[in-house]
């Protein structure tokens, strides 16, 4: 198992430390999803489709993410609550190079 430390902060402000799995093909929204991180039905809503924005996140240490595609570009531009370091969860994929990020999930519109 190849796991990577992330930290999460949620929406009551407390910052968790996360060991996140890069072996399973997980992404952001899955592993808030996976530690309970967000209250049920409020993150993730459409499944990973990147077309609804409840997985946003606002990335507060980025070690060098991957560049935003035109469709998560795309679902921002609708989005509530879009600041400049906004992503989304769904499309942040655990990779070993995304040791020590850091995000705040955002508020839910």
């Amino acid at each position: 198992m190849s796991d990577i430390n992330i930290k999460i902060t949620d929406r009551e402000g407390v910052t968790h430390d996360i060991a996140a799995p890069t072996d399973m093909s997980m992404n952001l929204m899955e592993i808030i999803r996976a530690y309970e991180l967000a209250e049920e039905g409020t993150i993730g809503v459409c499944g990973g489709m990147a077309m609804c924005a409840s997985c946003q996140v606002y990335v507060l240490a980025d070690p060098g993410l991957e560049p935003m595609g035109d469709e998560e570009d795309a679902m921002l531009g609708e989005a509530f609550h879009v600041e400049s370091n906004s992503r989304l969860g769904c499309q942040l994929h655990m990779v070993p190079s995304m040791e020590g990020l850091a995000v705040a999930i955002a508020p839910y519109p």
